[in-house]
């Protein structure tokens, strides 16, 4: 049936459903998440950050390594959050050493911006209580949205004036949508709002959603011994021991990339999706009138026992030789066709890299099993963090205490 909702009947089903909690965040769904289908869709990740990326992971690496040294355990989900934060604020923002508080401000906004979207709305559930707001979620909804609003502005503001006095410095993700909006002749359109609402996207969706995926992948790496050895053994052949593994090594470690696979179809970063009809049609039989909400139940699809032979087993091997990309006709992880998610393109690359950087590194020291119950959240985080002792598995000083140089 979900085949039928995003691929048979994909142009009718394109959009998400307004919701009043989040259409007011978002400055009337103006951000990249939320908007009706369109052109500016399309936007895609950029190849220009892979030193960036590079730097934070060898210094996620060193931090690590500091507390195999001394023989203490680490908190790798706290160890993974911190490493996606750091990468998308750098990405997006060109933070330099003076604004080390922009993470922290900006993170903790949109941690309460996200948790005020997720809110169950009761005015908005039952037609006749709209005009009311019995939860104060309204005063809240505003209260939060203009604090955001001052510190978005504040820089973004300072972004303008610094791209005037440093036109040939590194460019942010910011810089670029800021040229876009100012660029009259662009075939893109930007409102400031747009603006706005792409950075809440961002740090919403990104910061939380790969760590915790790379989280469950090493936790069920660390239970199943047998799997840890493979893949170890595949960045050996194809990586050596010499240096660190990088994104241009992904493209020949196939059995990583199926132990992603695989972790994406048990522990989906976003357990269900919405979409809304545009007009009257037929799935499975049944007629679903104009502007029907669709649950899309993910979770449930990548445990289906008539898709999946013993799907409650982690095996990778079933996506051996199988092409890398998650959307298939078994697996809607990201949802599918032109409304998949807009973060794919950068999950493909960080988690895979991650995973085969850690593992690569370190042998990861539990009592006994990791326990793998899921706790509550809409990016179906572990119930209680993955804390272990890392082992390095070789002499790892010599090619991950030399970091790259970035310009920003």
């Amino acid at each position: 049936m979900a085949n039928e909702i995003l691929k048979s009947n994909e142009l009718n089903f394109l959009n998400r459903p307004t919701m009043q909690n989040v259409d007011y965040l978002t400055y009337g769904s103006a951000d990249f998440f939320s908007a009706p289908y369109g052109l500016h869709w399309n936007s895609r990740a950029l190849d220009s950050f892979v030193n960036v990326r590079t730097e934070e992971l060898r210094k996620l690496l060193v931090r690590v390594m500091k507390k195999s040294e001394v023989e203490e355990s680490v908190d790798l989900g706290e160890q993974l959050k911190e490493l996606t934060s750091s990468i998308i604020t750098r990405m997006m923002f060109r933070e330099r050493r003076s604004d080390s508080g922009i993470r922290e401000e900006v993170i903790t906004m949109v941690v309460e911006l996200n948790e005020l979207a997720g809110f169950f709305n009761v005015s908005e559930t039952f037609w006749f209580l709209r005009k009311l707001d019995l939860q104060g979620i309204k005063k809240r909804l505003k209260n939060a949205r203009e604090r955001y609003d001052v510190i978005i502005e504040r820089i973004m503001k300072e972004h303008e004036s610094r791209n005037h006095k440093d036109a040939g410095g590194a460019r942010s993700m910011l810089d670029i949508l800021l040229d876009i909006y100012e660029d009259k002749n662009s075939e893109m359109k930007l409102t400031r709002e747009n603006k706005k609402g792409f950075i809440m996207n961002i740090y919403g969706g990104g910061t939380d959603t790969s760590a915790i995926t790379v989280e469950w992948a090493l936790s069920e790496l660390i239970n199943h011994p047998e799997i840890m050895k493979k893949a170890q053994q595949e960045i050996e052949q194809a990586v050596g021991n010499r240096r660190l593994v990088e994104e241009s090594d992904l493209c020949n470690l196939s059995y990583i990339q199926a132990v992603v696979k695989e972790t994406l179809r048990l522990h989906p970063g976003g357990p269900i999706f919405v979409r809304e009809s545009n007009e009257e049609c037929a799935v499975a039989g049944y007629r679903i009138p104009a502007k029907t909400r669709v649950m899309v139940n993910v979770w449930a699809i990548g445990r289906d026992p008539n898709q999946w032979e013993d799907p409650l087993e982690f095996r990778p091997e079933r996506f051996e030789g199988s092409e890398w990309k998650i959307t298939s006709e078994k697996m809607v992880s990201f949802g599918a066709g032109r409304r998949s998610c807009p973060g794919e393109k950068m999950v493909f690359r960080f988690v895979p890299l991650v995973l085969a950087a850690v593992i690569q590194c370190f042998e990861l020291k539990v009592k006994g099993r990791v326990e793998m119950n899921e706790g509550s959240g809409s990016s179906l985080p572990r119930a209680t963090p993955l804390v272990c002792v890392p082992v390095a598995r070789m002499d790892i000083k010599s090619f991950i205490s030399l970091e790259p140089k970035v310009n920003f």
